[in-house]
């Protein structure tokens, strides 16, 4: 009698970890809705069925206070993180949203880049920390991470754009739009060029769109103009519900899952998902 094929079951290689898509949310201008944009999409995906973290990376940590996170909960953030001190699993935290997570900011990241600008791997720091986490979570892995920028174009942003895969871009309807986003396109192709080849555009979202506004109506023709079929037809409305949600420590869709903010985000994560699988099946 034999055992070749229990023995052969049991040697069997385990399945290979499929590592997460990454998507780094990023603009250098203030106040186009990036945290807002980060925070409902996360949640919108975690509502859809994905597992969700989202890596606060800006200083003023945003993010993580629309989850929920008080700041005495933050005892390991992504300034431990960066700086070598712990490894992202340590900072990983639930948020009330079931299937989100949230590896938080602290104000001590403001000084992170003085600290690490002279070691060879400050950019890559962000990557590693990631590579650990999926190595150091096989059973339960992560299929999207969220990277929730500050609004300005330093190590922390480069950081976020050399271990992403593709960059989502929430673009303000307003007069300068066009102007604020060549200069991220520009970086992105650096960041490509130099630190991160697989680096793409995956769209851009536009942000506080309000139909009784001429202006508004005319940035969003000139951005498809010149993004083409990189802007998302799903816009974000200006929405008074969408304002109020983060003073109460809540997205949006759990303030207030009917309103028109709230519904336009759930569109968004459907485009984007749509976007996701024609990709892998290019």
């Amino acid at each position: 009698m034999t055992t070749d094929g229990p023995d052969r079951a049991s040697h069997a290689p385990a399945p290979a970890v499929k590592p997460p898509r990454i998507l780094a949310l990023a603009n250098q201008k203030g106040g186009v809705g990036k945290t807002t944009t980060a925070i409902n999409l996360g949640t919108a995906l975690a509502a859809i069925g994905e597992k969700v973290l989202m890596i606060d990376l800006d200083p003023q940590g945003n993010a993580s206070t629309g989850l929920g996170l008080d700041r005495r909960q933050r005892r390991v953030s992504t300034y431990d993180v960066l700086s070598g001190a712990s490894d992202l699993k340590r900072a990983v935290v639930e948020t009330a949203v079931p299937q989100l997570f949230v590896a938080p900011s602290t104000l001590d990241l403001l000084g992170l880049e003085l600290e690490i600008a002279a070691q060879r791997d400050r950019a890559h720091r962000l990557r590693r920390a990631i590579e650990g986490l999926t190595a150091a979570s096989p059973n339960e892995p992560f299929t999207y991470i969220l990277i929730d920028c500050p609004p300005s174009l330093n190590l922390l942003t480069v950081n976020a754009l050399a271990a992403a895969d593709a960059v989502l871009v929430p673009l303000q309807c307003e007069f300068f739009a066009l102007e604020g986003l060549s200069q991220l396109l520009k970086s992105v192709e650096q960041v490509r060029a130099s630190l991160n080849p697989r680096l793409s555009i995956h769209g851009v979202v536009l942000t506080m769109f309000d139909p009784r506004n001429n202006l508004s109506g005319q940035v969003v023709a000139d951005v498809r103009q010149y993004m083409g079929e990189k802007v998302y037809q799903t816009m974000i409305p200006r929405n008074v519900r969408v304002s109020e949600a983060p003073s109460h420590g809540k997205p949006v869709l759990l303030y207030d899952l009917k309103c028109a903010g709230s519904q336009a985000y759930l569109r968004l994560a459907s485009e984007i998902l749509q976007r996701e699988r024609a990709l892998r099946a290019a």
